[in-house]
């Protein structure tokens, strides 16, 4: 979803969202979809508001959090949420 945003935002190539559908699509690609579910939405509680007010931001933060992952993003606000990141 926040593929398409940024792409839709012109902060990203269309070739980027169509590369990353091929990648999901492909069994043997090395990218997989991963659900909104309920450890998501208990772990949104943990990225302070204060910090990263906007809420897609913080499922974005509290997905890579409930399921133990480091997040890819150079978002400062995100970055200052106690995370694990890369970038």
């Amino acid at each position: 979803m926040e593929i398409t945003y940024l792409v839709e935002k012109g902060r990203l190539q269309q070739e980027v969202l169509e590369k990353i559908n091929h990648e999901i699509g492909d069994p043997a690609g090395g990218l997989a979809l991963i659900p909104l579910d309920f450890a998501v939405t208990q772990s949104v509680r943990q990225i302070p508001r204060a910090t990263v007010p906007e809420m897609p931001d913080r499922i974005i933060a509290a997905t890579a959090l409930a399921f133990g992952l480091p997040l890819v993003t150079r978002d400062q606000q995100i970055r200052a949420a106690n995370l694990s990141t890369i970038w």
